[in-house]
């Protein structure tokens, strides 16, 4: 796959389009960096942590579709396989190509859910985990994308160094 998740972020004003701007270009980022590479190099194992690129789309993708289902129910229940650890992990009857298309119809969904908001100002409790504070605590539909932009960010860091470590490449020698 080598086209970038776009979708209604371009035709948005001020803040919705600034962010989800920002989300696309960290997005574009871990495209570069698997681009090129076979389904069993993005299952490959290049350093001592459970990571592999395959893992990472993965993981993003849930990430995306957790969060958007937090945002727009506004419910503050925990979205089933949240804290599912296997979704780090590339299932071994998934290939690259499956697991990109399904990150880029979540890219489109989150840019949908984030179009569909008046503001960015609405505000959600979020679910309970094991490692919340006893109090309820609430994020802004902002503070939501923020957070996308920084897992999407710090998880292409994490993709650049296994993909490096598996044959030289970085996503700076890929542009």
């Amino acid at each position: 796959m080598t086209t970038s998740p776009r979708g209604p972020a371009s035709f948005l004003p001020g803040e919705h389009s600034e962010l989800l701007q920002a989300l696309t270009e960290q997005r574009e980022l871990l495209l570069i960096t698997v681009r090129g590479i076979t389904d069993a190099q993005a299952a490959q194992r290049t350093t001592v942590s459970e990571l592999t690129l395959g893992g990472i789309v993965q993981h993003l993708t849930r990430g995306e579709q957790v969060w958007m289902r937090i945002m727009v129910k506004g419910d503050g229940e925990l979205p089933e396989g949240m804290l599912d650890m296997e979704q780090y992990r590339m299932p071994e009857d998934e290939t690259l190509a499956g697991l990109l298309e399904q990150y880029t119809a979540a890219a489109h969904r989150t840019e949908q859910s984030v179009a569909d908001l008046p503001d960015l100002d609405r505000s959600v409790p979020l679910p309970r985990t094991p490692w919340s504070p006893p109090e309820t605590i609430y994020w802004s539909a902002r503070r939501i994308l923020l957070h996308l932009i920084r897992e999407t960010a710090q998880h292409a860091g994490h993709a650049d160094i296994i993909r490096e470590a598996l044959d030289g490449a970085s996503t700076t020698a890929q542009r």
